[in-house]
């Protein structure tokens, strides 16, 4: 039997398979709603047989936002059409899911069409960007503004009021994004969090503001249903967050009542050297994984591209969930094509039944 294709249970929810839609942001929303575009592309990975389809990033804040297209969860007005997504996806029989988020020091931007440009608050739709530490990301990029605390606790009531609209939109698995070097990953790496107050310094300090985030989102969160935590667990750069850092976290997180850690590199710096290759970010999965001081479900992700890759992954133990992401742009019936190729038995649309058997 295959393990790509075999069902597993996290909490009081089960996974019919361990194919994980990565959230990729489409910079196709306006005011952080969502449109028919989403509906037909979350819609159609769930019809070719992904077991749970990851929202992109939907922002907390208006503010918090990469740029102006980005889909939001900042308003209750954003759950209606959500909703209309988590329906279709049940209806297929995956499992809704997406990640919240705040793009820190790396939002204000426009973005369509593989084109960005960084916006200004005095540009048309740009605003003032907060981070931990008044560090621009680039040469070209805004400085942000360093959050007091009073800011930082308001960011992470953000959190708590996104994660209860994600649950009244049907969503049942929630992904807070820390990583990539947004807000979240901000506040963790040395690199981009300067502060001398509790929230800088030390690592226990430095993941102060994760801590406290997700200490709130549970408040709202059911105990019945998985919290997933995205990382970067290297900046790949000297100084930087290392895996030792997230070997560290990962332990945090599973004392802290994090179901799914999504381990993932990157994001802090523009121009890291990333050695990017087939599978280039399993070694740090593998890593977290093999640790027994942690609970974690392990979700990894980075140019896993066939059925032979990803079953060798979990049969091998170095993962629990394989995160797909730009093989399910370029081939949304990836899973129905996996499942031929390992033999595996896999639930076909009725739709489709009499075509492809």
């Amino acid at each position: 039997m295959s393990i790509l294709f075999s069902p597993v249970t996290v909490k009081s929810v089960t996974f019919k398979n361990r194919v994980l839609m990565s959230p990729m942001c489409m910079y196709s929303s306006v005011d952080g709603f969502a449109t028919d575009w989403h509906l037909v592309h979350y819609g159609s990975r769930a019809i070719g047989g992904a077991g749970t389809i990851m929202i992109e990033a939907a922002s907390v804040r208006a503010d918090g936002r990469i740029g102006i297209g980005d889909l939001g969860i900042y308003k209750d007005e954003h759950v209606e059409g959500l909703q209309r997504i988590t329906g279709f996806i049940k209806e297929q029989g995956s499992v809704p899911a997406i990640q919240i988020a705040h793009a820190g020091r790396k939002a204000s931007n426009w973005v369509s069409g593989g084109e960005s440009k960084i916006l200004f608050p005095e540009d048309k739709e740009g605003w003032e960007i907060i981070a931990p530490s008044a560090i621009p990301f680039s040469s070209e990029s805004q400085t942000p503004r360093e959050m007091d605390v009073e800011e930082i606790h308001n960011i992470q009531n953000s959190f708590a009021d996104a994660a209860k609209r994600a649950l009244e939109a049907g969503f049942e698995l929630l992904e807070i994004h820390s990583a990539h070097g947004y807000l979240l990953n901000e506040f963790l790496s040395p690199i981009t969090n300067k502060r001398t107050d509790g929230y800088g310094g030390t690592l226990e300090n430095r993941s102060r503001m994760l801590f406290e985030t997700i200490e709130k989102v549970k408040i709202v969160w059911p105990e019945d249903l998985p919290i997933a935590v995205r990382i970067s667990a290297t900046d790949w750069v000297d100084e930087g967050w290392t895996l030792e850092d997230s070997m560290w976290l990962s332990q945090k997180l599973s004392e802290a009542g994090i179901d799914i850690i999504d381990v993932s590199t990157g994001g802090a710096i523009p121009n890291a050297k990333i050695p990017v290759g087939a599978g280039y970010q399993l070694p740090f999965a593998s890593a977290i994984k093999k640790d027994k001081d942690n609970a974690l479900v392990v979700a990894t992700v980075g140019l896993i591209d066939s059925a032979k890759q990803a079953e060798t992954i979990l049969a091998n133990g170095d993962a629990d969930f394989i995160v797909v992401g730009r093989e399910l742009l370029r081939n949304p019936y990836f899973p129905l094509t996996a499942a031929k190729e390992l033999r595996a038995e896999i639930i076909v649309p009725k739709q489709y039944e009499l075509a492809i058997r």
